[in-house]
């Protein structure tokens, strides 16, 4: 039997209010309520310990907390942490928590599965089920907070949005956690601390300028020439690189904010002297900075790592023309966490 419970995590603050007067309490209850489904992240009525026991009953018989769990956690020789995360349905995304010694990192998922096409991302061999909802997204960092706490004795640092899914695909239900894990009423994190992947949907992009979004931009590039970009990310052909430099000149524009572009070196692909021109080209057009990311195949296919002098080459070019670039070493290789590397095993195999 389908259950006929609402979603309490998907009312308001103001709706809860009106639940309880509707139902002859006192509207502050919806603030208790609200409080304990996102400051302190219940995932029970039961847990509710300020709400007597009829009230937490009544919240019983008309709703349901939709919460996240944590199926499975491996942790990498390097102290990264990988979560398997099963959500309400049945379906499961990964999250994953990356450590240094001075900060933390949750690389959190959007969807389940892929919007995109992109040949080297072990995601994107998924088929995309669905998007993830926003209190599936503030699930996941409130369960990397918690392992921060318990392994790191210190709150989660940083977020990025690097997961599985594309996120501007699914950019209400991801502006929307952040709001959340934004406010005061929530995780309360600076968005500052927060960055946004997107491997470029010119569109959405834009539409994050307008919105006057206050966390960070990073574009998955790979790129900047549009016949090698497609090759490697075939949706370029409807976004090409002119769509999405038009895109990022108005997103900087309109925020004065400068974009990180995520750039991974393929050996026979991208490591060329006239790719290291074109991204030299490309990283002029509004302020930006490079992370070069070490690859971590996914097979024995055409995606290998570059040599050394390759990311040398890379490195000393754009430094040469002042462009900031900092080389990525990849975290939590053996448990498949590092970037690139996310396709739940259960999905896949379906």
């Amino acid at each position: 039997m389908i259950s006929k419970k609402r979603d309490i995590r998907a009312l308001t603050k103001e709706q809860l209010r009106t639940f309880f007067t509707e139902n002859g309490d006192k509207a502050f209850r919806g603030n208790q309520v609200y409080e304990w489904l996102w400051s302190k992240a219940a995932h029970s009525f039961d847990a509710m310990t300020n709400l007597s026991l009829q009230t937490r009953e009544m919240l019983e018989t008309h709703f349901v907390i939709n919460h996240i769990k944590v199926d499975d956690m491996q942790r990498s020789s390097d102290g990264t942490v990988k979560n398997a995360v099963k959500l309400h349905d049945g379906l499961v995304v990964e999250s994953v928590l990356i450590p240094t010694d001075t900060r933390t990192t949750a690389c959190v998922s959007s969807q389940v599965g892929c919007s995109l096409d992109c040949k080297f991302c072990a995601t994107a061999r998924l088929k995309r089920m669905r998007n993830l909802n926003p209190d599936e997204i503030y699930d996941q960092v409130a369960a990397i907070n918690q392992e921060s706490l318990l392994y790191y004795n210190h709150k989660l640092s940083n977020i990025v949005f690097m997961g599985m899914g594309e996120p501007l695909m699914n950019y209400k239900n991801v502006l929307a956690s952040i709001e959340k894990i934004t406010s005061p009423e929530g995780l309360g994190m600076s968005p500052k601390r927060i960055t946004v992947s997107t491997s470029g949907v010119p569109k959405m992009i834009k539409k994050l300028a307008d919105d006057a979004v206050k966390f960070n931009l990073a574009v998955s590039l790979h790129s900047a020439i549009d016949e090698v970009r497609t090759q490697i990310m075939p949706f370029n052909v409807n976004f090409p690189l002119s769509d999405l430099r038009e895109s990022l000149e108005y997103w900087y524009a309109k925020t004065n904010r400068a974009v990180t572009y995520e750039y991974v070196v393929w050996q026979g692909i991208n490591d060329t002297k006239e790719a290291i021109r074109a991204l030299v080209k490309f990283c002029k057009y509004i302020p930006s900075k490079v992370n070069i990311i070490e690859y971590n195949p996914i097979d024995d296919g055409v995606f290998q790592q570059a040599s050394k002098k390759a990311i040398s080459d890379y490195v000393s070019v754009l430094e040469m023309n002042d462009i900031t670039v900092n080389v990525r070493r990849s975290r939590g290789k053996d448990i498949d966490a590092a970037c690139g590397q996310l396709a739940n095993k259960q999905i896949s195999t379906k």
